[in-house]
């Protein structure tokens, strides 16, 4: 497993990190307060052809590999001032792009992936219910055949990209009796009759990554627009969740290393009682704790993506996902005590990059739930296998006796 990056990984990331930070996320400040993204950005991004990473060339992508996004998209994040913007990204390529260009038919490929790539249409993943969020298979939406179609009835919470969103990837189950077993997923597009979208959100964070909450009233849907089989929605939903919890957090990494970058500058110039307060090893030896955070998650996050390309990940998706979020708040509060009280404004990023990275322990799946898939994964809370006692000793003339149960 070679995770160092090529030449050619290392030029596309520094390619991004110009994109990202002469292109993307003006007046990103200003637009916390107007909840939205930067006028033009998401087709910036598309004519950078971000939004086109991982796509199969055939629908119109650069069919990147993995690896090669995650070094892409450190790159973009390094440059680039907006976590929201990244963000919606994220949620646009791997929970939406992804899953149809896996487990799509030939159909919905070709209608929905060169759009996806190139701008015209933006995704939102609707999963989340009121009291379905880290118990994701626990879901009261429901889709009932009718014909030849299906009606979807329920509201998904805490939809990212839900009020610019062109098509929406909903989950609903056939039958809740079923659990997990009655899942599946739907292809919906925005205009389609009894499908609406409220903003009512306001956020701690990442407040210029629109949010929403979706209401499928009688809302019908053609055959045509359920993704993969039915009762599939758990296995493409998994899936999902394995890309998204890979790379949705790449770009992060790049913040985190223009966070350091610049504790590292203001270390060296910031004086105190005669000297730099670099020179202090409270101050020196906290930014180098923020550096093996960052390493430590890139290599993490580099892993998850390698293993994506084969047939099981295991729980490297969790790992990545839970030691990047966890190390983005850590990183931002180090960054916050080496600035002192100018890193308690708003003159400065941190603030706002610890407010974002708050909410990245929560989406895709709490810190919590990435340790119970972890434990899960790892055989630790898994039951044990009742092992049969073994026979006894036979008994003259061949008998044996039966064990009571």
């Amino acid at each position: 497993m070679n995770l160092e990056p090529t030449q050619e990984q290392t030029a596309l990331g520094e390619r991004l990190r110009a994109v990202g930070a002469t292109q993307l996320g003006a007046d990103v400040e200003a637009r916390e307060h107007t909840r939205g993204l930067q006028p033009g950005d998401w087709q910036r991004c598309a004519q950078a052809r971000i939004l086109a990473l991982p796509v199969p060339t055939a629908y119109g992508g650069l069919g990147l590999d993995p690896l090669s996004c995650a070094v892409a998209l450190e790159g973009l994040g390094h440059g680039c001032r907006d976590n929201g913007l990244l963000l919606c990204l994220g949620a646009h390529i791997w929970a939406v792009e992804m899953p149809v260009a896996e487990f799509g038919t030939e159909q919905q490929k070709q209608r929905y992936l060169p759009a996806l790539c190139d701008g015209r249409m933006i995704g939102a993943h609707a999963l989340t219910e009121q009291e379905a969020g880290s118990d994701a298979m626990a879901l009261t939406a429901r889709a009932r055949r009718d014909g030849d179609g299906y009606v979807l009835n329920g509201t998904k919470r805490f939809v990212t990209n839900a009020p610019i969103a062109d098509v929406v990837l909903v989950y609903a189950t056939l039958d809740p009796a079923l659990g997990f077993t009655g899942v599946t997923a739907f292809l919906v597009d925005r205009d389609t009759e009894g499908l609406t979208v409220e903003s009512r959100f306001e956020k701690t964070g990442m407040r210029t990554a629109p949010w929403g909450e979706i209401t499928l009233r009688d809302c019908r849907v053609p055959a045509g627009a359920r993704l993969g089989a039915e009762k599939q929605g758990s296995r493409i939903l998994a899936r999902a969740m394995a890309w998204e919890r890979s790379l949705i957090l790449a770009p992060l990494l790049g913040t985190m290393r223009r966070q350091i970058e610049q504790c590292v500058q203001y270390a060296r110039s910031r004086s105190q009682f005669g000297r730099n307060i670099g020179r202090f090893e409270s101050v020196a030896h906290r930014i180098v704790d923020m550096q093996l955070r960052l390493e430590a998650a890139r290599l993490l996050t580099r892993q998850a993506a390698w293993k994506l390309s084969g047939q099981d990940a295991s729980y490297a998706p969790e790992a990545a996902k839970l030691t990047t979020s966890e190390a983005a708040v850590a990183t931002f509060l180090d960054a916050m005590q080496v600035y002192g009280g100018l890193g308690y404004t708003t003159d400065t990023d941190i603030e706002r990059n610890l407010r974002d990275a708050l909410g990245t322990r929560i989406s895709s799946g709490t810190s919590d739930l990435q340790r119970v898939l972890m434990a899960e994964k790892m055989g630790i809370t898994a039951r044990a296998r009742r092992t049969p006692p073994p026979a006894q000793a036979a008994r003259p003339g061949g008998e044996r006796r039966a064990h009571a149960r």
